[in-house]
């Protein structure tokens, strides 16, 4: 496979929720991946004994709470 086959390919993936709609509801790059990263590894904690077919990565339901707004950030002024 040619490079640009690949790259054309990779370029047709769609990321759902996108980073755009993430951003929106955490203004912060580097403050979005901490909290989906510390949700993770909560979720991941919880779950001991998951179900192989209906197991759903830590990482993307973080992400989902975060885009449905189930999971909200707030910040102190003073930081």
């Amino acid at each position: 496979m040619k490079y640009s086959q690949l790259l054309t390919e990779r370029n047709e993936i769609m990321l759902y929720p996108s980073l755009a709609s993430l951003l929106k509801q955490v203004n912060s790059r580097y403050l979005l991946v901490n909290i989906i990263a510390r949700r993770a590894r909560d979720i991941s904690a919880t779950n001991d004994g998951y179900d192989d077919d209906e197991y759903e990565k830590p990482v993307s339901k973080a992400i989902e709470e975060i885009a449905s707004g189930e999971l909200r950030v707030t910040v102190p002024n003073d930081l």
